[in-house]
């Protein structure tokens, strides 16, 4: 009795899906995914939820342990201070740990820009790969401060010692990929660390407006991504308030800023890409 070709074909006809060509499809679709370079439009808002977790992370880290995490300006005063001998903190040292944050934040705002340039990492500094993974490394830096925090319990009047320099320095170190972030990305004023140069721009515009006849949507634009900067932080500092004068303490503060840069990592990857390419936002 002769065969059918039914009778050697595979069930339900799905012979290449599983297939080693299929899944090396999948995976090629997934590399040139991560390679595409995202469309900057609308990363201002991701840019603006950095500044609620600076707002966040610097007011329960300048309550618990004394300097600042991202403004390194407050560090700055706070170190001269020291070395002149005026520093009056007593045992907290505080002199010595924005010392600590500011030679974190320098050391990483050259390796996340060397992250982002180098073609070595990345064929370019937009790529979603790059993104997410400049976020995830974030995010570990935060997850392994709050472990810290979390384990070796803290109290404001803790002399430095390594569960006080540590966390702080991966926390100092990780803010600086936020103010690479705003400079790959084209919004070059949002980098999630200082206000000063906002404030001046916001209050000077009206009075630029006035002086000037015509006045541009993109400039309206710039003062709403302002405002949002200033009301952002200031959300987070409110946050982190409650935060580090509650039983949680800064560590509750440490987490939050992990979930929220998880989250931020996660959106690079559904990010739409340059040249109409498929994305979600």
């Amino acid at each position: 009795m002769a065969r059918t070709t039914n009778e050697t074909s595979p069930l339900l006809g799905h012979s290449n899906r599983d297939s080693p060509s299929s899944s090396q499809g999948i995976l090629q679709r997934l590399t040139t995914h991560l390679k595409t370079g995202i469309n900057p439009q609308r990363a201002d808002l991701l840019l603006l939820l950095c500044y609620t977790i600076t707002g966040l992370l610097d007011s329960s880290a300048v309550f618990i342990w004394g300097s600042f995490v991202s403004m390194q300006t407050g560090n700055t005063v706070y170190l001269g201070l020291g070395v002149s001998g005026l520093d009056e903190s007593g045992r907290s040292q505080r002199w010595l740990k924005s010392l600590i944050s500011i030679a974190s934040f320098c050391l990483g705002s050259f390796l996340f820009a060397l992250l982002h340039h180098s073609k070595f990492f990345f064929r370019s500094p937009r790529q979603r790969g790059a993104l997410f993974f400049s976020f995830l490394l974030q995010m570990t830096c935060v997850a392994a401060a709050a472990t810290i925090v979390t384990v070796e319990k803290q109290n404001k009047s803790d002399p430095l010692s390594w569960k006080i320099a540590v966390p702080l320095a991966l926390v100092a170190f990780q803010s600086s990929g936020q103010a690479v972030t705003s400079r790959v990305v084209g919004y070059s004023s949002l980098t999630s660390v200082v206000l000063t140069s906002i404030y001046c721009d916001l209050l000077s515009y009206p009075a630029l407006a006035l002086t000037t006849t015509h006045s541009g949507g993109g400039k309206r634009a710039d003062e709403w991504r302002r405002l949002g900067a200033v009301l952002a932080l200031f959300g987070g500092i409110l946050l982190g308030g409650l935060w580090a004068k509650s039983e949680v303490g800064l560590k509750g503060a440490l987490w939050t800023a992990v979930v929220l840069k998880g989250g931020i990592a996660g959106a690079w990857l559904v990010w739409r890409g340059e040249g109409g390419d498929e994305g979600v936002v």
